[in-house]
């Protein structure tokens, strides 16, 4: 009876004692839910009250909680100094505490894995990431009982690893969580996992290992029953990395059929709805991207499609499209991938602008380019080698050689990307080739480092098209004229093969220039004529420009007056067209932006404009460029002169052109007039002295201190059989006056 009074007794003081601590947890609880609700208030205010959210969640440590609600508070303070904060300082601390308290207690998976990744976040930001890394390895070790964090964390090292450049650590990381989500049963994550890792491959070119991976993804992504919109984002992902692969391979006829299943895939995407039911594997428990990220993404691929096929317009309807939803999704996500979409969608848009003759729109897309890549320096970082390129493009669309090989030059130092490069070394090359002999060494290197004959340095087919075009060029100048056939015609082979509109428009239009000269009228005109209606379709402004002076000329020469007429005031309509857009770029401040060959990311863009000319001279005598009065030119020579103190400037020079006849061209610089402009657009007589004939008449416009352009030659009903090149730019500047040809 005494043993049986004792164990009642204590088991009373045992159910007294349990009683007391339950009282105090609850106490405990309803303070700390009470100071928590306050917190959440604060914080999920319009505007947001984080400096009180944060004193609510402070109050929390004096009552000297339990370790679970000390870990999950410094959790909390740790994630909205982080979010909503400059204080990283404090952030810091507060993850660094939460992860240390939390290793310490058993079943707490969810504040211990989520301090980790947010901790690492944090280093990465303040770019400590060796600190990061072995956080995260720790956390992966600790992490295989729970599929959902240990499938994040692994996705989370590897993305590390990617934007460090380590691609063959991350394909390994990759690797590990597709077995480990194949173990756990989670065939969803492990297709993510595979098509993550194939989309690494392609950035590492290794075409051996990611063919047989696509294939193992298509299977995988075919079989799986599930989310409906789940199921159709992994077919997103899958035709996406098919997609760019064919686009990295400039094989534009033959990824049509994946792209109309793209398209047609995200239309499915865009009817379906949300399902909030959970899927029962938390292996399951992720996206690739939200719906109306990936509706930007299938735009943005759409427009690298159209603007390698040629197709603008469409290429330009897409891009609007893209750029307005864009600007919806930035009001309310600032998701970094938003601003590296916009970036791509503007690289694009600015080559189809540079085409279609808007240079003036194209240099303000360029300068919002700049502005966009100065907020982020991972973007910068990402797309300053593309940002150059963009800009020689731009120089060479307005005749500013030197400035354009700087850029080219800078872009190639910035890049370690093949395609990239191969692109920017045919562009230099072509402009080389147009300034004659001055660089003849560095040409022959280029012309034979992206020889497509030999050992071309990349896969692309678009890239080795445009090499065959770029070598038929350089043997059209050289008057190697079968030569220059031979390779036009292999790149209209493989142009045609693959619809790559553009690059046919270019060698039927030089095709037809070479046939032209050897007076084969005929033959020229079978490749003018579908140049002319394929540029227009594009259109191609410079090639519709080159087409209508060739038809021009082919038609006086076959006495077809009425065609010849037609022609050529064509060709006027584009040269005003042309110059309007021409006087637009050149007088915007953006200028400003082809004189800068130093990486843009290096120093704050400078967007003062320089004043192309003095607007007020109070000496006019002193603003007068001091040239020699004559400079003689034949072919591609440049003749230098000297200096000379006369207040005129009167240049003469002869050109020979097409049945090398000589012509005249003389012009005079009128001396300014204080308090006006220093110099308006000035007259220009062309003379034919074969026959004595004034065959054409135009102006010269000044455009800055170092550039006057001939421009608008009009014809008259001469004997001459000679043309003048549709653009020419004479470079002024006190010690040389060069010709800079633009075909």
């Amino acid at each position: 009876m005494a043993a049986q009074a004792a164990a009642a007794a204590q088991a009373a003081a045992a159910a007294q004692a349990a009683a007391a601590q339950a009282a105090q947890a609850e106490a405990a609880e309803s303070w700390y839910l009470a100071l928590l609700g306050f917190a959440e208030h604060f914080r999920t205010s319009s505007p947001p009250k984080i400096r009180l959210c944060v004193h609510c969640l402070q109050a929390v440590f004096p009552f000297k909680p339990p370790q679970r609600i000390e870990a999950r508070t410094h959790l909390q303070l740790g994630s909205v100094l982080y979010h909503h904060t400059k204080n990283s300082e404090q952030a810091r601390s507060h993850l660094e505490k939460a992860w240390l308290i939390s290793q310490q207690i058993p079943q707490f998976e969810d504040v211990k894995f989520e301090a980790a990744s947010l901790l690492s976040e944090l280093y990465c930001q303040e770019n400590s990431v060796d600190a990061a890394k072995p956080l995260l390895r720790k956390a992966i070790q600790i992490s295989q009982q729970t599929p959902y964090w240990h499938c994040r964390l692994l996705f989370q090292l590897a993305q590390l690893h990617t934007l460090e450049k380590d691609l063959v650590s991350a394909c390994d990381l990759l690797g590990v969580g597709a077995e480990y989500a194949r173990v756990v049963g989670s065939e969803y994550t492990r297709a993510l996992f595979l098509l993550s890792k194939g989309m690494l491959l392609l950035m590492e070119r290794k075409l051996q290992e990611v063919h047989p991976l696509l294939t193992l993804c298509g299977q995988i992504v075919e079989n799986w029953q599930g989310n409906p919109i789940q199921k159709e984002s992994l077919r997103v992902f899958f035709l996406v990395l098919q997609v760019t692969h064919y686009l990295d391979a400039g094989q534009v006829k033959s990824v049509k059929p994946c792209l109309k299943q793209l398209q047609q895939c995200i239309q499915t995407i865009s009817t379906l709805h949300d399902d909030e039911i959970l899927p029962s594997n938390p292996a399951d428990l992720f996206h690739w991207l939200p719906k109306e990220h990936m509706c930007v993404l299938v735009y943005l691929v759409t427009v690298m499609h159209s603007m390698q096929a040629g197709y603008l317009e469409k290429a330009q309807k897409y891009t609007d499209k893209a750029l307005m939803q864009l600007e919806k999704l930035k009001m309310l996500d600032c998701s970094p991938i938003l601003s590296s979409f916009q970036v791509i969608l503007l690289e694009h848009i600015i080559m189809c602008r540079l085409v279609t003759g808007h240079k003036a729109t194209a240099l303000q897309e360029i300068s919002q380019v700049c502005q966009l890549c100065q907020q982020s320096p991972r973007l910068f970082s990402n797309h300053a080698a593309q940002l150059h390129t963009l800009l020689g493009l731009y120089c060479v669309s307005v005749n500013c050689m030197d400035n354009a090989e700087a850029q080219f030059t800078t872009a190639l130092r910035l890049t370690n990307h093949q395609e990239l490069w191969a692109f920017i070394v045919t562009n230099l090359a072509s402009v080389y080739i147009r300034e004659g002999n001055r660089h003849q060494e560095v040409l022959y290197s280029l012309l034979e480092r992206i020889n497509p004959d030999h050992s071309f340095p990349v896969s692309s087919h678009c890239l080795r098209a445009a090499a065959f075009y770029v070598r038929g060029l350089f043997s059209f100048f050289q008057g190697r004229y079968n030569e220059a056939k031979r390779f036009l015609r292999e790149t209209l082979k493989m142009s045609n093969a693959e619809d790559l509109n553009r690059l046919t428009a270019c060698s039927l239009v030089l095709l037809g220039h070479i046939f032209y000269v050897l007076g084969n009228h005929r033959e020229s005109n079978n490749m003018v004529v579908p140049a002319m209606q394929l540029a227009s379709k594009i259109p191609d402004m410079s090639v519709q420009l080159w087409s209508s002076a060739l038809l021009r000329d082919l038609n006086k020469a076959c006495g077809n007056a009425m065609d010849a007429h037609e022609a050529a005031q064509m060709h006027q309509n584009f040269s005003q067209q042309l110059l309007q857009d021409h006087i637009e770029a050149c007088s915007l401040p953006e200028h400003n932006l082809i004189t800068m060959a130093h990486p843009l990311c290096s120093s704050k863009l400078k967007m003062d404009p320089t004043p192309a000319w003095p607007a007020f001279c109070e000496d006019p005598m002193a603003c007068v460029p001091t040239l020699d009065p004559t400079l003689e030119l034949s072919g591609n020579k440049t003749t230098r002169v000297p200096t000379s103190p006369s207040p005129l400037y009167r240049a003469e020079f002869q050109e020979y052109w097409c049945h090398h006849m000589p012509l005249r061209v003389t012009a005079t610089l009128p001396v300014p007039s204080p308090g006006g402009n220093c110099w308006p657009n000035l007259c220009l007589g062309v003379t034919c002295e074969e026959q004595g004939d004034s065959v054409c008449g135009g102006i010269i416009l000044l455009l800055n201190q170092t550039q006057v352009q001939l421009h608008k030659v009009a014809s008259n009903p001469g004997q001459a059989k000679g043309r003048m090149m549709p653009l020419t730019f004479l470079s002024c500047c006190s010690s040389s006056v060069p010709v800079l040809r633009d075909f």
